[in-house]
C-alpha cells in the first residue's frame, strides 16, 4: 500500500522540519541570520533574485519614504481603532493597513502601472529631456481630456515640492537606476503646469511607484510594498497610543464626539 501523499503545494519560498528551516534555498539560522537586512529579505522574497547593492538602496529608500507621514487616514484609523479594542494590537494594524488606496499609499501602485501602461504604447522611447517632455506633454493632455488624474501628481500638504522626490531622484542617478519610469515621471513634473495650467508637485509615493517600477518589481504587487513601509510607522503609532503622553486617538474620538452637528432628516 503506497503511502505517498496525492497532494503537492509547489514554493520556491521556504519550508521547514523538525530540525532546520529553509528559506530561498539558504538555512535560514545559519545563512541568513545577521547577514541580510529586512529590506533585503523582501526584495528577495519577492523577486527570487538577490538585489545588488544599487538596487538594495533603493529599494530601501522607498520603504524608508513610505513609512510614515503624520496623522493621515491610515494612522487616525489604526489608533482610532485601537482605542476600542486595546488588546487587538493586529485589529488596529490591520485597520490602518487597510486604509491604504487610491488617495493615500495605493498612488504608488497606481503611478507605477500608469507609467507603465504609457511606457508599453510608446513606439520607440526618447533619448533626450526634450524627448521625453514632447511624450509626457502628450500623456498628459490625453489623460486630462479623458477626465482622468495623472497619478503621482499633486499632494495635500506639499504643494510646491514633495520633499523625497528630489531625493529620491538624485539616489536613483546615484545609482545608475534613473530609468524610463523615473524619465517619464520626471517629464510629467516638468510639463504638467504648462498642460493643466495649475502647479502640481510630482508627490513622494508616485515617485516611489516609478523607483520600483525601474528595479523591475512586479506591478501586480507594488501597493503591497506601500504597506509594507507603512506597517513599521502603524506600529510606531500604536505604541505611541501605549503611553499616556503621547495617546491620541481618545482625543480625536472626542473631537469629533463633541463636535457633531446632528441635523434631522428631511420629512
Amino acid at each position: 500500500m503506497s503511502t505517498e501523499s496525492p497532494f503537492s503545494f509547489p514554493t520556491e519560498i521556504g519550508a521547514s522540519d523538525a530540525d532546520t528551516i529553509t528559506l530561498l534555498g539558504h538555512d535560514l539560522a545559519n545563512d541568513l541570520l545577521g547577514k541580510i537586512s529586512f529590506g533585503e529579505l523582501a526584495f528577495w522574497l519577492v523577486t527570487k533574485k538577490r538585489p545588488t547593492p544599487e538596487q538594495l538602496t533603493m529599494f530601501e529608500a522607498v520603504l524608508v519614504a513610505l513609512a510614515d507621514h503624520g496623522f493621515t487616514p491610515t494612522a487616525i484609523a489604526a489608533r482610532v481603532t485601537y482605542i476600542s479594542a486595546p488588546d487587538s494590537l493586529q485589529g488596529a494594524l490591520a485597520a490602518g493597513l487597510l486604509g491604504g488606496g487610491s488617495r493615500f499609499l495605493g498612488v504608488t501602485e497606481d503611478a507605477a502601472q500608469f507609467l507603465a501602461a504609457e511606457l508599453a504604447e510608446a513606439d520607440v522611447l526618447p533619448s533626450d529631456d526634450a524627448g521625453w517632455d514632447a511624450l509626457a506633454r502628450t500623456i498628459v493632455a490625453e489623460t486630462k481630456a479623458a477626465g482622468r488624474f495623472v497619478p503621482g501628481l499633486g499632494h495635500p500638504v506639499h504643494k510646491v515640492q514633495d520633499p523625497r522626490t528630489p531625493v529620491l531622484f538624485r539616489l536613483a542617478k546615484e545609482n545608475g537606476l534613473f530609468g524610463s519610469h523615473l524619465q517619464l515621471f520626471a517629464a510629467i513634473g516638468r510639463v504638467s503646469e504648462d498642460v493643466l495650467g495649475r502647479r502640481l508637485p510630482l508627490n513622494g509615493a508616485g515617485t516611489c511607484g516609478a523607483v520600483l517600477a525601474d528595479l523591475d518589481l512586479p506591478l501586480e504587487v507594488m501597493r503591497g510594498f506601500a504597506l509594507l513601509a507603512r506597517c513599521a510607522g502603524l506600529l510606531g503609532h500604536l505604541a505611541e497610543e501605549q503611553h499616556p503622553e503621547t495617546q491620541a486617538g481618545m482625543d480625536i474620538y472626542l473631537a469629533v464626539d463633541r463636535n457633531t452637528d446632528y441635523r434631522s432628516p428631511a420629512p
